[in-house]
């Protein structure tokens, strides 16, 4: 029985993330005039979620993203063809109006514990050392995207295989920052 594929950039091994890695450029999918993103810092919580909203390359189960500093990114060509998928959500996902991909995704809710942080794919950069994935997050949203019921423990021990705890929300240090944001927020906490 051939592994479940998770996605490319994970399929075949995790690659570690460079100490020393200061950042780098996304590129779109465009043959020309592609959108280009600059960042200047390594990025950080990187992990496979399986949430239907995230951008996928296609066959994927799985998108691959982590977080980094808003003040650090930048979007340096090709701004006028990038637009909000969804105005609506959460995160606000600026995708590529040619070729669909999404560039990065900004929170502009200022009381929002991820505000200040930008999402985004690394495997979109022709640069190596990024941040290696650490877990698998949203794992059963799978299935609200045509993922098998029935493949679940599959996918589960595929993940665990490659170093990938799957998780159903986030993992537990990222829910425990969030809870710890909404609690100060609430007086519950002080500090």
């Amino acid at each position: 029985m051939a592994a479940v594929s998770i996605h490319p950039s994970v399929d075949h091994g995790i690659k570690p993330g460079a100490k020393d890695f200061a950042g780098g450029t996304l590129l779109c999918k465009c043959t020309s005039n592609p959108v280009e993103v600059t960042i200047k810092s390594q990025s950080a919580h990187n992990h496979a979620c399986g949430c239907t909203k995230c951008w996928k390359p296609k066959g994927a189960l799985f998108s691959v993203v982590a977080v980094v500093p808003r003040d650090k990114l930048s979007v340096t060509k090709n701004a006028d063809k990038l637009s909000v998928v969804d105005a609506t959500a959460t995160i606000q996902r600026h995708a590529c109006k040619g070729c669909g991909v999404h560039m990065y995704g900004r929170i502009e809710n200022t009381r929002h514990p991820f505000y200040g942080l930008d999402f985004v794919h690394t495997e979109l950069s022709p640069q190596s050392g990024w941040s290696a994935p650490e877990f698998a997050a949203f794992v059963s949203s799978i299935i609200e995207a045509g993922a098998d019921p029935a493949q679940m423990g599959a996918v589960r021990a595929r993940l665990k295989a490659l170093g990938l705890e799957p998780y159903d929300c986030l993992s537990p240090p990222l829910m425990d920052f969030i809870a710890t944001h909404l609690a100060k927020a609430a007086g519950v906490l002080k500090g």
